[in-house]
């Protein structure tokens, strides 16, 4: 019973783009009582399918599920590939480090393209301290927002493109970094 109980909250939440609150659970898995629905939520928080804040709201934990992770696969010369199918990636694992701090953005433009990302790619980005020299940030620069390289030198920081086509960009008013991109996920 539990798994369709599992199923019927992750529909909800890939419906509504929110997960659902206590009687909204009552009445999606049929159940009387809060203290059923109390006991569930328990058991997903268990499981680490959601995990539940000081509040008791909910926030899904495994939003893209686990895929196989078959092996390796040559990107030069052709070579025998083995199978494995002994191992799993959450996506979640792998591309999130810290799930309340992170969000997506659709791309714009081409000012990253020999960075390899693309109009209309996804960037997986976080809120945290400070951008090292080199990382690619998301930034307010002069009132308007913007993804670049972050670029310190001489004590003097800038955004440079990587695209020759766009000049670097130096702040004259106001500069501030909302976040730093940790990864590119793309739809073919």
């Amino acid at each position: 019973m539990y798994p369709s109980h599992k199923d019927k909250i992750i529909q909800f939440y890939q419906r509504y783009k929110r997960m659902p609150g206590y009687q909204e659970i009552m009445d999606l898995v049929g159940f009387k009582s809060k203290n059923a629905v109390f006991k569930l939520i328990n058991r997903l928080v268990e499981d680490g399918v959601v995990t539940k804040d000081s509040k008791g709201r909910l926030t899904p934990q495994k939003l893209f599920g686990e895929i196989p992770l078959l092996g390796l696969v040559e990107a030069g010369f052709p070579t025998t590939a083995e199978e494995d199918i002994s191992n799993t990636l959450s996506l979640d694992d792998y591309l999130v480090d810290h799930k309340e701090s992170s969000y997506l953005l659709e791309v714009k433009g081409d000012s990253m393209i020999d960075e390899g990302i693309k109009e209309g790619d996804l960037v997986l980005v976080e809120r945290k301290g400070e951008p090292k020299d080199g990382d690619i940030v998301i930034a307010e620069i002069d009132g308007g927002w913007t993804m670049k390289y972050f670029r310190k030198k001489n004590g003097k920081v800038y955004l440079e493109a990587a695209n020759k086509n766009f000049k670097p960009m130096y702040p004259k008013y106001e500069f501030r970094v909302a976040a730093i991109v940790k990864g590119v996920i793309r739809k073919y």
